[in-house]
């Protein structure tokens, strides 16, 4: 069986929207994929401020905006269509939308864009809240990405997304292990702006740098990192608490971006620590953050202590994985199949997540 599917993501640190056209080939469980077209969309700067500000709005607001948020992604889905002529080839369309509100202990992940609104700009089938019902069953609704790294990327054990929030995946034989281990490009791009940069390329100003050693201590001090896993963070620890604190520092912004990288790549060595073997063992990085060669260079050199080697892929690879495993998931829901595995988000029992929304006619 083969799908073609448009997957759609939104990450935190809001650089854009993913878009991708896939093809999806099942034959007998085993999963195949063909990347066929891409694309970004950049948010300007109106739109991206009314993202970042959604949590503040009132309840009225808030709706609108989830609507306004749906009609922009249907529109530029049905551009992708047509600049790339794909008329009559879409299966359906998956679309993450991006997250607001995250929190699963209260029972509630929201992700903005209306999945009606994207079915009828778009007259097509259209999947979302993926989250939802995991987090229904008592799960943390993230990392999200686990199901489609099982199925397509099976020759890895151990996975790194370095977006707006780092998170680490670990396949073992008997479940899978997935946890969100700290904000990373969100925080870093916040402290780039303070420089009046989009983001610090290639990790340019933070190289030169100091690390401020109190702030280091105080970063690596913050309650969240002593919690087990399943675990998730919202994007407010690091908007909220995390930017904050470092700003009370007062610190010249090089050191400021030099001590969090070190933050960065301590917390994720850390967590990738109980997982060490006496053999080198491959981590698959992909995100925003695998373009940052200062941030991988300071990794590489703590994740040899504990026998991690990264695995840079190629560049389709690295921007679109998460909009792919959007596509897969999709393609998974449509086959009413597990598409969030509670093993990984300690959900009271795996589920087929997703809303449906039948855009087409009968």
């Amino acid at each position: 069986m083969v799908y073609h599917a448009i997957g759609i993501m939104s990450g935190s640190s809001l650089d854009g929207m993913d878009i991708v056209f896939v093809a999806l080939h099942e034959q007998t469980g085993n999963w195949k994929y063909e990347i066929l077209y891409t694309d970004c969309i950049p948010y300007d700067d109106v739109l991206k401020n009314k993202l970042q500000q959604s949590i503040a709005l009132c309840a009225k607001d808030y709706l609108l905006l989830h609507s306004a948020y749906g009609t922009f992604i249907g529109k530029e889905v049905n551009r992708f269509i047509e600049s790339n002529q794909l008329h009559h080839r879409v299966n359906f369309v998956v679309a993450h939308g991006h997250t607001t509100f995250h929190l699963p202990a209260l029972g509630v992940a929201h992700q903005l864009g209306h999945g009606a609104t994207i079915a009828a700009a778009t007259k097509l089938p259209v999947i979302t809240e993926l989250r939802s019902l995991d987090v229904a069953f008592g799960g943390q609704g993230a990392p999200i990405v686990p199901m489609g790294e099982k199925l397509l990327f099976s020759s890895y054990k151990y996975f790194l997304n370095l977006g707006g929030i780092a998170n680490v995946s670990i396949h073992q034989p008997e479940k899978v292990i997935a946890f969100d281990v700290c904000p990373a490009n969100k925080v870093l791009n916040m402290l780039a702006a303070e420089m009046g940069m989009e983001y610090d390329k290639d990790g340019s100003e933070s190289s030169r740098g100091r690390i401020h050693e109190d702030l280091l201590k105080k970063l690596n001090d913050l309650p969240y990192y002593d919690r087990p896993y399943p675990k998730s963070l919202a994007n407010d620890f690091g908007t909220d608490l995390v930017f904050p604190l470092i700003k009370s520092f007062g610190l010249k912004m090089a050191d400021a971006l030099r001590t969090y990288t070190e933050h960065i790549c301590i917390q994720i060595t850390n967590a990738l620590n109980p997982f060490k073997q006496n053999i080198s063992q491959e981590l698959l990085v992909t995100g925003g953050g695998a373009f940052n060669s200062f941030l991988i260079k300071i990794l590489q050199e703590k994740l040899r202590s504990i026998n991690f080697e990264i695995i840079i892929p190629d560049d389709e690879t690295i921007k679109f994985k998460e909009a792919l495993i959007m596509a897969l998931l999709g393609a998974l829901r449509w086959r009413e199949q597990y598409t969030i595995l509670s093993s990984v988000t300690g959900a009271e029992q795996s589920s087929i997540g997703g809303a449906l929304w039948l855009g087409t006619e009968a």
